[in-house]
């Protein structure tokens, strides 16, 4: 009922219904004009009658699908909410942590200084084992005990 297509033809079925009762002879009109064209005025009275409810029907299914939007959206923040608390605290813990081992107030900037240290650490290792003009071997390095 709410279509344009409906709208423009329930325009044109009056403007010809009004037109038919005050052009043609008076012996084929069915709706009197000096009446206020009641016949009309009932039609349209009788289709309001029925698209009252439907509008009503259309809004409520609107509105539940509003409330079932509304909840889920409500339960997504939720989500998103106690995620980002979770991560929070984990960051936090595992500052904490650092601060503990390193008895200091761990920055980002230390982090990778400290990185950057293990990793030339690993690298001085690394580099003995594969000594000019030998070839390199995969056998694992022995301990001092004597074991591999």
């Amino acid at each position: 009922m709410g279509t344009p297509w409906f709208l423009v033809a329930l325009t044109l079925f009056c403007v010809a219904w009004i037109a038919w009762n005050t052009a043609a002879p008076e012996n084929l009109r069915f709706d009197s004009a000096a009446n206020g064209f009641t016949a009309l005025t009932l039609m349209l009275s009788l289709q309001a009658s029925y698209a009252a409810p439907l509008i009503l029907l259309a809004q409520n299914r609107q509105d539940d699908r509003d409330r079932v939007q509304i909840e889920q959206d409500r339960q997504r923040a939720e989500r998103n909410l106690a995620d980002t608390e979770y991560l929070a605290r984990e960051i936090v813990a595992l500052r904490i942590a650092l601060t503990e081992v390193t008895s200091e107030v761990v920055t980002r900037d230390t982090l990778r200084a400290e990185l950057k240290s293990l990793l030339r650490k690993l690298d001085e290792r690394a580099e003995p084992q594969h000594t000019e003009g030998a070839p390199a071997t995969n056998a694992s390095p022995v301990r001092e005990d004597g074991s591999a």
